[in-house]
Parts: C-alpha cells; sequence; structure tokens
C-alpha cells in the first residue's frame, strides 16, 4: 500500500466503533465496543501489525490467477448456449454499473470474454436500505444509500 485511501466513513450502530491504524485518521477498522480494553488494544496491534494483509481498495485485494486456478461448470450433454437480451438500465444507473465495472478492470479482478457463446445481461438490485444515485458538487454521480426506518 503506497498511499492510505480516503474512505467514506458511514454511521454506525452503537454496538461497533471506528479505529484508525494509520496516521491522521487513515486506514480505519470497526470494532466492537464492548471489547474491555485489554481486549481492544490487542486486536489493534494484531491489525496494525498485519495491515497489509487487509483490503483497503479494490487493487489491494489479491486474487488467484486464472493459470492457477479456474472455477469451471460442467454441462449436461445437450445443453444449448442461452444468450440473453440485455436489459435497459436508466442513464443515472448505468453510468454507476459502468464505474463499478472499469474499477473490477483496472484492478484486474475481472476480464473481457469476447467468443463466449454464453451471454446474462447484468442484474442490478438496490440493497434493502434502498440506493439513489445523485450528483455531488463536482458533477459525479454518486450512489447514495437512504435508510428507511
Amino acid at each position: 500500500m503506497e498511499r492510505a485511501p480516503t474512505l467514506e466513513l458511514k454511521p454506525l450502530p452503537s454496538h461497533l466503533k471506528y479505529v484508525f491504524l494509520g496516521e491522521n485518521d487513515t486506514l480505519p477498522v470497526i470494532i466492537s465496543t464492548k471489547l474491555t480494553l485489554p481486549e481492544e488494544e490487542k486486536l489493534i496491534h494484531v491489525l496494525q501489525e498485519f495491515k497489509e494483509a487487509l483490503g483497503w481498495t479494490i487493487a489491494d485485494i489479491k486474487g488467484i490467477s486464472p493459470s492457477t486456478c479456474m472455477h469451471q461448470i460442467h454441462m449436461e450433454e445437450g445443453s444449448k448456449p442461452s444468450r440473453e437480451a440485455q436489459r435497459r438500465l436508466n442513464p443515472p444507473m448505468m453510468d454507476v454499473v459502468k464505474k463499478e465495472i472499469l474499477k473490477l478492470l483496472d484492478a484486474g479482478m475481472i476480464y473481457p470474454i469476447s467468443d463466449s457463446k454464453w451471454v446474462s445481461p447484468i442484474q442490478v438490485v438496490p440493497k434493502k436500505t434502498g440506493i439513489t444515485v445523485v450528483t455531488n458538487s463536482r458533477g459525479e454521480l454518486v450512489p447514495t444509500r437512504v435508510q428507511n426506518g
């Protein structure tokens, strides 16, 4: 990790709290407020010792090389390929999906396949709390969760 990423901290339930492993309130982790002071100190010490093992950004997450291990789905004999039509997304949601796909491509977590006989559209499912796409002060589209209840 070359530089600590800037992360948006969200409000937490009362039984959880943020602690920071880096300088100047960087590298936040969430721990229980029910830990005793010695337990909390031990946990923070271990987390600080191994903070490079945590994925702070998508690019930090190391995967298994496809040349080492690749998932396969074995099909029944006689099964025919399925190509489903792409579903329409509203323009703000399409922009969010494009940004997420580009982020995953850049991190090497996914890669394009142009010769697949099997095609399935992206499924966008909002979380139970709901998601709204809003424009921030710089004109960027940002997904925002709306808390219900």
